[in-house]
């Protein structure tokens, strides 16, 4: 017999932003093209773009988490 497993929550923190309409869309579009959630979508952009920052403002990005 199968049994439902409820998988544990993430560490995620729920922030609310507000973003011009045609950026939304744009993110909308693109993750509707890639088969993907709008939050994940997101989150992806960020991601990338702390990794890509100015080296000047990674190394200040850095000393803030200290």
């Amino acid at each position: 017999m199968n049994t439902l497993k409820i998988p544990e929550n993430h560490s995620g923190v729920s922030k609310t932003l507000r973003l011009p309409e045609d950026i939304v869309d744009d993110v909308q579009n693109l993750a509707n093209l890639k088969n993907l959630s709008f939050n994940k979508t997101i989150i992806t952009l960020i991601e990338f773009s702390l990794q890509n920052l100015d080296e000047q403002d990674k190394i200040k990005l850095k000393n803030l988490r200290k």
